[in-house]
């Protein structure tokens, strides 16, 4: 079942004709004729789980906003999509503008927000344009503005487009940077849903999430909740790309197995020029990354699914996250230690400055990475990589530590003989990769 792309095949769905003969708007028409309190009740049923990385529940989420007597409230939608191997917010924006911008209308009618704000990547240059001609397109057809379809509340759509900084995928962030300051995280508490936007109540969700309000709305909190796998409900849409026939961004439920999502001819279509599986990456450039004999299978022997609490299953000793969705897969010719540096290189150009552990932290792990990559490392190099990532995670203000520690973790706990044949073949490494070694190998299963 698709729920977000049902109609992505329809020519012109980008536009307000196409997209309003298929059905587009109805959950506005119905939201209207509800209230407020109602329409967080249904998001609650449902649910839905924020598709931006963090998975918390949205209606909670919603459920949090303060509501002081006189007090403007916002809702934010955060499409500052800059977690590497992750893009379909993008693809939303681009072919499917109108889904988003109905999902925003609800949203901000059930939070009370007048004023919204799409905070987009600064690297997405040409979308603000498909958005701005979307909002017209709505607002022309009376559904913003003064007076929504005569029923009395008004709501205007603004985009905002960033700087083009990673740090300001971060709430906090977010908001410093749309108020017009340096994009610096800000320290919590205050939430933002008690001092968010210019120190007003405000929500910020991800592109997919209040995309996803719309089927929820117009099929009903509690169906919506029936699709899935336990606390994981609905759909997901998922970026697929690296080492596979057939990279794109795919809706799947969320009882799909990792195994066919690569292989099947379905989705991904398997592994181009017959190499094999070495690891993967499953949400994107921060969660860890998974030796292929822990990434189709738990180690205890069950079937990994798509799905936050499959995914996740065993911690980060031997599980990873559903993260963003960005499925990023690494076939025997790649080389982990080239591409942990490449992360640890993204993640110290991107931190902000702001915390000593991150700014010096991120620098160190990236130099030791490079030394490890280019023949000039020693063998405790490794050990040390381990120790300042661990010094990093869970001592900043916002996320980026823990998302820079993550990945250098992940490699060296389960690819630690890739790092020392780095060290002892320094010459040989620098002309050819070290190759599947035993990462495909059956696992011995652990039992309960």
């Amino acid at each position: 079942m698709k729920l977000l792309l049902e109609n992505e095949h329809i020519e012109g769905i980008r536009y307000y004709e196409a997209y309003r003969k298929h059905g587009g708007y109805r959950s506005v028409e119905k939201a209207l004729k509800m209230t407020p309190e109602e329409i967080v009740e249904e998001v609650k049923k449902s649910g839905l789980r924020g598709r931006g990385g963090a998975g918390f529940p949205t209606g909670m989420k919603w459920s949090f906003l303060a509501k002081p007597e006189g007090v403007p409230r916002h809702l934010v939608c955060n499409a500052d999509e800059s977690e590497p191997g992750t893009f379909k917010d993008r693809y939303l924006m681009e072919f499917l503008p109108h889904l988003l911008i109905e999902g925003l209308i609800v949203s901000s009618f059930a939070l009370g927000s007048n004023a919204t704000y799409i905070y987009i990547r600064g690297e997405y240059a040409w979308i603000p344009d498909i958005l701005e001609q979307a909002i017209a397109e709505a607002k022309n057809n009376g559904w913003l503005g003064k007076n929504i379809q005569n029923s009395g509340f008004d709501c205007e759509i603004y985009v905002q487009r960033g700087g083009g900084a990673y740090i300001c995928g971060e709430e906090t962030a977010l908001i410093e940077s749309l108020e017009g300051k340096r994009g610096n995280p800000r320290i919590k508490p205050p939430f933002p849903a008690i001092a968010g936007l210019w120190m007003r109540p405000t929500v910020v969700n991800n592109v997919e999430t209040l995309a996803a309000v719309v089927p929820i709305i117009n099929m009903g909190g509690e169906e919506y909740g029936k699709l899935g796998v336990g606390r994981s409900t609905g759909t997901k849409l998922m970026s697929a790309c690296g080492n596979l026939n057939k990279p794109g961004v795919y809706e799947i439920p969320f009882d799909l197995s990792v195994e066919e999502f690569i292989f099947s001819d379905e989705y991904c279509g398997g592994i181009p020029n017959g190499k094999r599986l070495k690891a993967c990456i499953p949400g994107g450039s921060s969660v860890p990354i998974l030796p292929a004999n822990l990434l189709l299978k738990d180690a205890k022997g069950n079937t990994r699914q798509m799905n936050y609490e499959s995914l996740s299953e065993g911690g980060f000793a031997t599980g990873s996250m559903l993260g963003s969705g960005g499925f990023i897969v690494l076939d025997e010719d790649q080389c982990v230690v080239r591409h942990t540096m490449s992360l640890a290189r993204f993640y110290n150009h991107e931190s902000c400055g702001q915390c000593s552990p991150c700014r010096e932290g991120t620098g160190w792990m990236y130099k030791l990475l490079k030394s490890l990559e280019y023949g000039k490392g020693r063998m405790e190099d490794i050990d040390l990589l381990w120790d300042i990532q661990r010094r990093i995670e869970g001592n900043t203000i916002c996320p980026l530590g823990d998302a820079a520690a993550w990945p250098v973790a992940a490699a060296i706990r389960h690819f630690r003989d890739e790092f020392e044949w780095h060290v002892l073949h320094p010459e040989e490494a620098q002309n050819r990769n070290f190759g599947l070694a035993h990462y495909a190998d059956p696992l011995e299963v652990i039992q309960n």
